[in-house]
């Protein structure tokens, strides 16, 4: 069996965490959606609980992939690659992609909270 740090182990974990953190969030992002179209929801919550649901997303790619050692910088991928998967599939759905100063912050953003969800996960105690 493959060594939990080794280097083809550590890259799946990433790719592990960013695709089911980008998973997260579409999801999440439909609920939210069909809330929006439900509800009286001011202009303003949208913006902060759409950044909380990329957070959540990746906290929970990083607590469902990342293992072993190094958490913080496996977290901090899963945050970026995350935020990039995500950038793309709500671009192809809204029919085109501008590159923007913001997608330095959310990328920014993503590295932060994804590094935070690793040192997390790397240090809760699984039942194994």
């Amino acid at each position: 069996m493959e060594n939990e740090n080794s280097f083809g182990a550590e890259c799946l974990q990433i790719l592990k965490g960013a695709v089911l953190s980008a998973l997260f969030c579409l999801i999440l992002s439909l609920v939210f959606a069909l809330v929006l179209r439900f509800t009286e929801l001011s202009d303003s919550v949208i913006k902060p609980i759409n950044q909380f649901i990329k957070a959540f997303s990746v906290l929970l790619g990083c607590l469902a992939a990342v293992r072993g050692s190094k958490g913080w910088m496996k977290g901090l991928f899963v945050g970026l690659l995350s935020i990039m998967l995500t950038c793309l599939v709500f671009s192809l759905i809204g029919g085109g992609a501008a590159l923007r100063w913001l997608i330095f912050v959310e990328l920014l953003f993503g590295a932060l909270v994804g590094a935070l969800g690793g040192i997390v996960a790397v240090n809760v105690k699984r039942d194994r």
